[in-house]
């Protein structure tokens, strides 16, 4: 039977997402139908808009999603109807790289998560007849409702049962992604240097994390003065403005060299102006969207002879359940305040949520959709 849903529908570069009713398809084996909450805001739902990404438009978008469990398909056994769920990416569970529980490196990472459909090209999102592209990293949570999968579900622990819904929906891909590329991908040791370019969400994520980790210094380089003052409060012990010579107070601070890089802008002078700094053995992780014709220029014996490494980085390197349980645990504690990042706005603001985005005035909207 299928589910009457009310959706955000993005219609395409330079045009306003519109509220329309939708409906959805019958839930598969695997598939969770859940009622949404709260979503995040995530650049990754402009690239789609702007068509830097290829999912077909219109769309129904969002990907940081939180709400309650309305029904299950027959083979779920991981949650049910109830449960208060997160959602994050989905995968396709048997390839290689999710054998070894590393599902943000899925080979077929593509058709789950931006095709448009479920992987076998049928549609989850219907609007008179017509199909709406859905499926959106599995679950398109810019709507009253949406289709999720057993492997991008999360149920949330009993012990975070205080934590409300709408706080709890953004750690699905921004924050996860900071917060994982220190603790997971680049496996951050206490005492160390790291230098953070770029804080927005998934930079001021890693300062939290690299707080987190022990690392020592925490340098956070960015443009906006607003951003570095708020990493200085979330645990950053540098603040650097990159309109300076960003390059050469770093190497004055750490004249040994940084153990660790993290770049969230995607901009090549930046990346290659921060490898000439790496340590022996230091790593510069790289998730920021750089232009599809970008090359990076690197020193071959600098990089072989000090045991460099430069490493893309998708999601943190989470596994999605056990990554997100542990932020959740960091932020009971006290230590993962990334609720000093959200900004609310009501579902119908939606524009307006994504124009504060963009013009940097907040740095994580969260969209209210309804009552926990």
């Amino acid at each position: 039977m299928t589910t009457q849903a009310r959706a955000a529908i993005c219609q395409g570069p330079g045009k306003d997402f519109t509220l329309e009713h939708v409906q959805l398809d019958d839930l598969r084996g695997d598939e969770i139908l859940v009622r949404m909450v709260a979503s995040g805001i995530c650049h990754t739902d402009m690239a789609v808009r702007d068509r830097q990404l290829p999912t077909p438009l219109p769309a129904v978008l969002g990907h940081e999603g939180a709400g309650i469990v309305e029904a299950v398909g027959s083979n779920v056994t991981s949650v049910a109807a109830g449960d208060r769920v997160l959602m994050s990416f989905n995968s396709c569970g048997h390839c290689p790289s999710c054998d070894v529980s590393a599902p943000t490196y899925c080979y077929n990472f593509f058709p789950h998560n931006f095709a448009g459909a479920r992987a076998d090209g049928s549609a989850t999102i219907t609007q008179g007849g017509e199909t709406v592209s859905g499926n959106f990293f599995g679950q398109s949570s810019f709507a009253s409702h949406a289709i999720a999968h057993q492997r991008n579900v999360v149920k949330i622990p009993d012990s975070a049962s205080d934590i409300p819904l709408e706080r709890l929906a953004p750690i699905g891909c921004g924050l996860m992604t900071g917060a994982g590329a220190v603790l997971r991908s680049m496996d951050v040791r206490a005492g160390m240097p790291i230098a953070i370019f770029g804080v927005g969400t998934v930079g001021l994520a890693a300062v939290m994390a690299a707080k987190i980790a022990g690392a020592n210094p925490i340098i956070a380089v960015d443009m906006h003065d607003s951003r570095l003052d708020l990493a200085k409060e979330l645990g950053a012990t540098h603040t650097i403005s990159a309109r300076g010579d960003a390059m050469g107070q770093i190497a004055q601070l750490v004249p040994q060299g940084l153990a660790y890089a993290f770049d969230t802008t995607g901009v090549k002078k930046v990346i290659e102006g921060v490898f000439p700094l790496i340590a022996p053995k230091g790593i510069l992780g790289l998730v920021g969207a750089s232009a599809p014709t970008d090359d990076l220029v690197l020193n071959e014996s600098s990089l072989m002879g000090g045991g460099k490494r430069v490493i893309g980085i998708l999601g943190g390197d989470s596994d999605v359940g056990a990554f997100l349980c542990e932020l959740i645990a960091y932020h009971a504690r006290g230590e993962f305040p990334f609720d000093r990042l959200i900004r609310y706005f009501p579902f119908e603001k939606i524009n307006e949520a994504i124009e504060a985005s963009e013009s940097g005035e907040v740095v994580k909207p969260v969209l209210r959709i309804s009552a926990e």
